[in-house]
């Protein structure tokens, strides 16, 4: 691919903002040579303002995403996009996030641009867990594990039930709840079935990839290496 094609779909602007970058010598090497649009040199070696260029498609991206912010591009409210650099809105393909978190849910978000690996980790099918830590309301029953479990709780407006879904006490009025589908509110709606409410939640892992692993505080992000990915997969160091 010509590296002004490149640049431009990684969201720095259009061919025509690239192409004035070369101009004005802001595309260079890792010791500052200034590049032209038809070098051919490898993505590590081409940097834009003195800065490293974004990774390639097929980048992965891990957020603790704080409360407050909408997994939305368009929304009058606060976005999880506000977060990340502002080209990152621009990439082609699109930067996506891998389900959702509410707008008072906080925890591990992944972005994707690579809709395979998206729809790899979303779909029931591959049964990949989500795993969140629920703050009550109530004190738990006591049953909600066993009901949790038994493939058999209807949401209410439902018809399907759900997919049996692990809990775990954490504590009278904590738990950890482990799901393989992504239905709208799940969790908190999971636990208004029992006549609980949820007031806090976070999710702590995708798959084998968990929050804590990543030293990421409440707000920031960084992209995640294959070994980081394979482990959403259960594989992986």
């Amino acid at each position: 691919m010509k590296l002004v094609k490149l640049i431009a779909n990684l969201g720095y602007g259009s061919r025509r903002d690239v192409t004035a970058m070369f101009r004005e010598g802001r595309i260079t090497d890792p010791d500052g040579e200034v590049l032209y649009a038809d070098d051919k040199v490898p993505h590590a070696d081409i940097h834009v303002d003195g800065e490293p260029l974004d990774p390639p498609p097929g980048l992965v991206i891990a957020m603790h995403k704080p409360v407050g912010y909408t997994c939305s591009t368009r929304d009058p409210s606060r976005l999880v996009y506000d977060l990340l650099p502002p080209r990152f809105r621009s990439r082609n393909p699109l930067l996506s996030t891998v389900g959702r978190l509410d707008r008072d849910t906080s925890g591990l978000l992944l972005f994707t641009d690579d809709g395979q690996l998206l729809h790899r980790i979303i779909s029931p099918k591959a049964s990949v867990p989500k795993v969140y830590e629920a703050e009550l309301a109530e004190d738990l029953r006591g049953d909600e594990a066993v009901l949790f479990a038994a493939g058999t709780l209807l949401l209410d407006g439902e018809t399907t039930p759900l997919v049996p879904a692990k809990l775990d006490v954490l504590g009278p009025r904590q738990a950890r709840v482990a799901v393989t589908e992504g239905r709208y509110h799940q969790v908190r709606r999971m636990f208004a079935a029992t006549g609980n409410a949820v007031i806090a939640l976070q999710r702590s892992a995708v798959g084998g990839l968990r929050l804590d692993d990543l030293g990421l505080d409440a707000g920031e992000w960084r992209a995640l290496s294959a070994d980081e990915i394979a482990r959403v997969f259960g594989t992986g160091g």
